[in-house]
């Protein structure tokens, strides 16, 4: 996924932070920022404009995480909630499968236990704050 872009927005009023800086990753991201740019429940949105501390068991140390987007989405009760969404690749959101490939396995178990460690600490952070986390991969972009 070596996709690199910045996003240009339809609706820069709707933009919370930089919006000369809205840089999207791969093309799913960029999906998502078309959707909340362009809905009209989204009533104010952000990407990477906010950091959680998180702590790797890889080299036990405390890391800043920058979820994807914050986004503030009017439900159809008119209700206003405020939500933290991450975009990636769905096999990065479950264990992996040991391999013959040590290196590989190795690395993917890697990958997913930062990831893991990240959205536990994004979980309490939304606890705390009255916010909902929301894990995206290709199957929710794509449906």
């Amino acid at each position: 996924m070596a996709y690199k872009s910045i996003y240009k927005p339809k609706n820069p009023e709707k933009y919370n932070g930089n919006i000369d800086n809205i840089v999207c990753r791969s093309s799913w991201e960029r999906k998502v920022c078309i959707y909340l740019d362009e809905n009209n429940n989204v009533i104010q949105w952000g990407s990477e404009e906010l950091y959680i501390p998180y702590f790797s068991p890889i080299d036990n140390k405390w890391h800043k995480y920058y979820p994807d987007f914050l986004a503030k989405i009017k439900d159809n009760s008119n209700n206003i909630k405020k939500y933290i969404l991450e975009v990636k690749p769905h096999k990065q959101t479950i264990q992996p499968k040991e391999r013959k490939n040590k290196r590989t396995y190795l690395n993917e178990m890697k990958t997913f236990t930062i990831n893991t460690c990240k959205w536990e600490a994004t979980e309490k952070f939304c606890d705390e704050h009255g916010w909902i986390f929301k894990l995206l991969t290709e199957k929710d972009i794509f449906r």
